[in-house]
């Protein structure tokens, strides 16, 4: 029994060996694909081209959508501020609907409030480490839709006040209140976070399961995953 669960007990450690190894050889590989789709980035995207894949700034684009940009600051899951500046950028095609977002909010006396769109890929890492739970931080191994600028993290608010509609739970809320299916929200939370859900399905974008806040962009995968500082981006 003791040469058996000795065996056991091998078989195990190997495994986490190879495990561990194959992972740092995947990161590794996608470090080196970031390095390279920063590089093409930086080189071909300038102020004159104006292509889907650009990464804009969405204030720009759209003047009346409100940005509260969390991880430019403290008040964030991390506790420190790991954003450099308080922007967000996203893909223009993105950015295109969610202009027809905006406008069909603005006929109910409602908009959007953004807390994050595009991340550089070198935050990621700084994310898993703090929670590496796959339900809430993408593993920089496979990269997260926002360090594609094809995510983004936002909520309703009340044009006529410019207060937060309520929802199940607060931003960054890692539990099971941020659930699309938390079956304990409040009925008016229910309802907001459906009619969220609802118009941005609409124009283009799909809902996570573990973030009622969180939307990707239909398409993401056509964009590759890039480190491009917010220096940059408004360099260019």
């Amino acid at each position: 029994m003791k040469t058996i669960n000795r065996s056991i007990r091998k078989m195990l450690l190997l495994s986490i060996i190879f495990t561990t190894l194959a992972s740092s050889q995947l990161l590794a590989s996608v470090k080196e694909q970031v390095a390279q789709a920063t590089k093409d980035y930086a080189a071909t995207h300038v102020a004159e081209k104006k292509s889907f894949d650009d990464l804009v700034n969405v204030a720009s684009e759209i003047p009346t959508i409100v940005l509260d940009i969390r991880y430019a600051t403290d008040n964030n899951f991390t506790g420190k501020t790991v954003y450099t500046q308080p922007v967000c950028y996203l893909r223009r095609a993105a950015v295109e609907k969610l202009k027809l977002v905006q406008e069909e909010l603005k006929l109910q006396g409602l908009g959007l409030k953004i807390f994050d769109g595009y991340r550089p890929y070198d935050v990621q890492g700084v994310f898993w480490k703090l929670c590496p739970d796959p339900r809430y931080v993408s593993d920089p191994a496979n990269g997260s839709k926002h360090n594609r600028g094809a995510a983004v993290d936002l909520t309703l608010i009340s044009l006529a006040t410019g207060e937060e509609l309520e929802m199940p739970s607060v931003f960054d809320d890692f539990t099971e209140k941020a659930h699309r299916n938390y079956d304990a929200m409040t009925p008016v939370a229910a309802k907001n976070c459906k009619l969220l859900e609802d118009v941005m399905t609409k124009h283009g974008f799909k809902g996570f399961s573990f973030e009622w806040w969180h939307f990707n962009f239909k398409g993401w995968e056509e964009y590759p995953l890039l480190n491009v500082s917010f220096e940059t981006l408004a360099a260019n």
